[in-house]
């Protein structure tokens, strides 16, 4: 199919225009590029323009790499461009939860997530995100060896099983997590494959690799979910309120979609979290002025207590190098959605059925909206000195009607995390480039080893 899609989408129009990318193969298009490393083509289509035609197989596709087209895209889902159909692998471990479904049955579905994760609620789960993070600063020792990619993993993992599943038994977490490892690496090797373009029907290694992982998290959830129904109607975890919530016609969701919404909560309250902390303490060991500035003010906020809810808004330094963190290592670094009929970006008509593809990763280091992109400048989120950002030139957690759910969760829990362990402890993780690979979160490349220093 070709790239071309209408001599009327080359017009420009509020200073927009819609270019050619790079050339693609027949039958694959620009897929052998994408799949190879799809970060640095990214920024290959950046360099090509705001406004980029490429091709995923026989696709038909636009990058977006302006704000103003992002914030236009991340509104207008739902009214003017869908959710695409995602892959085997993504479908079989979120199933159709809030993330994969469309317009009634997403709006349902949030109107009953919701509730779970208002500010209220989060400000509830906050002492057990603090808790568990003290757990581990005492496990610590002054020079000892720490695989951070593991510690920030386990600890997170014990965070949504306590604060999604109301439970604290190892085996819940542990199996959970080692089969979402094997999600993790499936999704990544699928989407950027030739599995992408595969049929559903057609067998492969990795299809049955992820399978097989979905029954053991179908498994996990479905044996905490029947121990909650035969349990206490009154529970302060989020999977109890899951289960007794009503939407407008008095319907509750169903065992399927309890799953999948559980699946879906688990993956935003510990797959980004744990991703987002290794590249924090990764991003503090690599620049001394800034690990210096962070417990400054741990030091003048806390002292000698640990931190609680009622400190978030207190640890203003702390929030901005979670936020630069997102900024340079956003967990989530790429946002798609397929226009429907009279779709329009950045003044310009785009054809129905085209996929519209932004990248958190592209946008976030374009020295256009962020001076000097690639430093870690936590300074640059001040509310009275900071940079002026354009808004959605930094969308880690999305934005408009289909806008993460959980990022209050997901940043409370980082900065509660971080206050407890850099007030005690640096990491000083071992020299080396350690590179992004982009899977269903953006994750380290390989092990990230540390010395933990008392301080």
């Amino acid at each position: 199919m070709s790239t071309q899609t209408g001599p009327e989408l080359d017009t420009p129009s509020r200073g927009h225009a819609l270019v050619p990318g790079p050339k693609g193969l027949p039958l694959l298009g620009n897929l052998p590029q994408f799949g190879k490393n799809p970060l640095a083509f990214f920024e290959l289509l950046r360099g090509h323009g705001d406004m980029v035609r490429w091709r995923f197989g026989r696709n038909r596709c636009v990058f977006i790499a302006d704000p103003e087209c992002i914030g236009e895209l991340l509104t207008e889902t739902e009214r003017t461009f869908d959710q695409p159909r995602l892959g085997v692998a993504f479908r079989a471990v979120l199933g159709n939860g809030l993330i994969v479904a469309r317009g009634r049955d997403w709006r349902r579905k949030r109107s009953l997530v919701q509730p779970s994760v208002r500010p209220k609620q989060v400000k509830s789960y906050a002492a057990t995100m603090a808790s568990s993070a003290v757990e581990l600063a005492d496990a610590w020792s002054d020079g000892e060896r720490v695989d951070v990619k593991k510690e920030m993993a386990a600890l997170t993992q014990k965070i949504a099983v306590r604060t999604i599943f109301g439970v604290d038994t190892p085996a819940d977490s542990e199996a959970m997590g080692r089969a979402m490892d094997v999600a993790q690496l499936e999704i990544g090797k699928e989407f950027a494959g030739i599995g992408a373009l595969l049929p559903d029907w057609v067998p492969t290694p990795g299809r049955a690799r992820i399978r097989r992982a979905a029954a053991v998290i179908d498994s996990e959830v479905g044996r905490v979910v029947s121990r909650h129904r035969d349990g206490e109607t009154e529970r302060p975890d989020l999977l109890s309120r899951l289960l007794t919530a009503v939407d407008e016609s008095g319907e509750r969701l169903s065992d399927e979609e309890i799953r999948d919404e559980t699946v879906t909560l688990y993956i935003g309250g510990h797959e980004t979290t744990s991703s987002t902390l290794v590249w924090a303490w990764y991003l503090l060991s690599r620049n001394p002025r800034v690990r210096a500035a962070l417990t400054e003010e741990l030091d003048r906020v806390l002292g000698d207590r640990e931190p609680g809810f009622e400190d978030y808004a207190q640890l203003t330094y702390t929030q901005a190098v979670v936020k630069e963190t997102l900024r340079l290592y956003p967990t989530i670094w790429l946002i798609t959605g397929v226009a429907k009929e009279g779709a329009r970006l950045g003044g310009l008509p785009i054809a129905e059925g085209t996929r519209v593809w932004s990248s958190q990763w592209s946008t976030h280091r374009d020295a256009r909206w962020f001076p000097e992109p690639e430093e870690f400048r936590p300074e640059r989120w001040d509310a009275e000195n900071g940079d002026e950002i354009s808004e959605y030139a930094w969308f880690p957690f999305g934005g408009g009607p289909r806008v993460c759910l959980g990022t209050r969760f997901a940043m409370v829990e980082s900065v509660l995390i971080l206050a407890v362990l850099a007030r005690r402890f640096e990491l000083d993780v071992e020299p080396g480039v350690i590179e992004p690979v982009p899977s269903l979160t953006l994750q380290p490349d390989r092990d990230v080893l540390a010395t933990v220093r008392a301080r």
